[in-house]
């Protein structure tokens, strides 16, 4: 794993947050993006080499309404950049880790992502992603 690609922050307002968050890191966001198949309407602020992803749902069945509902706003996920998201996969799943969704898929900011389930990292939800060079 190369960098801390992003951190997900769960939110229930994007435009609320937004305001919040550009107050905090002195500048706005750069990109506001849907990812439907996700039920998420997503929003991303560059922190250095790293991002912060703001995300709120845009049904009430997506997985970020879910966390809401759970567990209020907040930290979701960090994300990890990978070079080889197959490898990857292959070498956590080794490790014990439990995949989420074995097969890469489109996620925001042109990246193809997985999850790895909280309960294998310590409670901690981790994407890994990779650029999706097949645009």
């Amino acid at each position: 794993m190369n960098t801390i690609e992003h951190i997900g922050i769960a939110v229930k307002n994007l435009e609320k947050a937004n305001a919040v968050y550009a107050a905090l890191l002195g500048e706005k966001h750069y990109k506001i993006e849907a990812v439907a198949s996700e039920g998420v309407k997503t929003s991303f602020f560059k922190v250095g080499e790293s991002k912060i992803e703001l995300l709120e749902a845009t049904n009430p069945d997506s997985p970020i309404a879910k966390f809401i509902e759970k567990r209020g706003e907040g930290i979701h996920h960090i994300a990890f950049y990978v070079d080889d998201i197959v490898a990857e996969i292959k070498r956590l799943k080794k490790e014990g880790f439990v995949v989420l969704n074995e097969t890469p898929k489109l996620g925001a900011d042109n990246k193809l992502v997985t999850f790895l389930h909280p309960k294998s990292s310590h409670g901690v939800l981790i994407e890994l992603c990779q650029e999706n060079t097949n645009l």
